[in-house]
């Protein structure tokens, strides 16, 4: 393997998820690269009882805490494992999407699936993405055939016709957010003296929603990073919204400026770098990450689990 192979596998049921994907783990065994299973608990423990006593060689991470937030997938998840085993190939099991996936989480799951195809296209990296043809809707396994070079279907390897480059993809589902409620409360911010201010809002504002406290300091942190970023690239003020819905706590940084590389967030820096970890570590904190941005606007909305 001497780059990216990226591949959806189409699976109808247990039996055909198994023989999708357990020769796909043997063939990396057998070669001696490490591999990963980042999947939903059920698949992995699925999988984990026909691996029988090979389980011992594979990692296997529940995609639904891991994975909760798809801008956590790529910094997380597979980079860490590719840099874990640095100069080795890997092969990697994912499967960022399942059926009670939002609507919200729905856009940055395939903005993730398309940024693997541009973030890792020189690693040694072999990555087969599952989804479920009969639990999940047509527009979905488009956009998989969309965001995959190659798809596997019973067995059966063929080119994506679909396949669209990285950047017209992140374009497409970089949409307008949903207008914030009317009783969202709301503060606008300056300079930096304003960030004390700013993190007592959001505080507050968690308090009266009712989130608990380490989680409501992780909103608070998050909120400041984006609200510093404000400050330092947009060059006028910002407006943070907070509001809750669907069993979220949900805080919006909007501003006047442009955040032009879509990868944002999703790349750790290099240790040498004094900067660019601001967006990378909101995605570390919050369940979901969602941004809108084009010259002269932008909107990145955080939101935090309740319960």
């Amino acid at each position: 393997m001497t780059s990216l192979a990226h591949e959806a596998l189409m699976y109808r049921d247990a039996p055909s998820y198994l023989d999708g994907c357990l020769p796909f783990i043997d063939r990396g065994l057998q070669s001696g690269a490490p591999v990963l299973v980042a999947v939903p608990k059920a698949n992995g423990e699925l999988l984990r009882r026909e691996l029988g006593t090979r389980d011992d060689q594979v990692r296997i991470l529940d995609m639904t805490i891991d994975g909760r937030n798809p801008g956590r997938i790529i910094p997380a998840v597979l980079h860490a494992f590719i840099e874990e085993h640095r100069g080795q190939p890997v092969h990697i099991i994912g499967e960022p999407v399942w059926p009670t996936r939002t609507a919200a989480e729905y856009p940055a799951c395939m903005q993730h699936e398309a940024m693997i195809n541009s973030v890792f296209d020189d690693a040694r990296a072999s990555i087969l993405c599952a989804y479920h043809v009969h639990d999940l809707e047509p527009e979905v396994l488009a956009d998989a055939a969309r965001t995959h070079p190659v798809l596997v279907n019973a067995g059966q390897r063929q080119d994506s016709r679909a396949y669209t480059p990285p950047r017209a993809v992140m374009e497409l589902f970089n949409r307008p957010l949903p207008v914030p409620p009317p009783h969202a409360a709301l503060m606008v911010f300056d300079n930096v003296d304003d960030l004390l201010e700013l993190r007592n809002f959001v505080e507050k504002a968690a308090r009266d929603i009712g989130l608990v406290y380490d989680r409501s300091v992780d909103l608070q942190v998050a909120a400041n990073e984006l609200a510093t970023n404000t400050i330092r690239h947009s060059g006028g003020p910002g407006v943070a919204r907070v509001w809750a819905d669907d069993g979220h706590i949900i805080c919006d940084v909007s501003d006047g400026g442009h955040i032009p590389d879509p990868l944002a967030g999703r790349v750790p820096p290099p240790l040498s770098s004094e900067s660019g970890r601001g967006l990378l570590l909101v995605n570390y904190l919050c369940d979901l990450v969602r941004i809108y941005t084009t010259p002269g606007a932008t909107s990145v909305r955080v939101y935090v689990r309740l319960s």
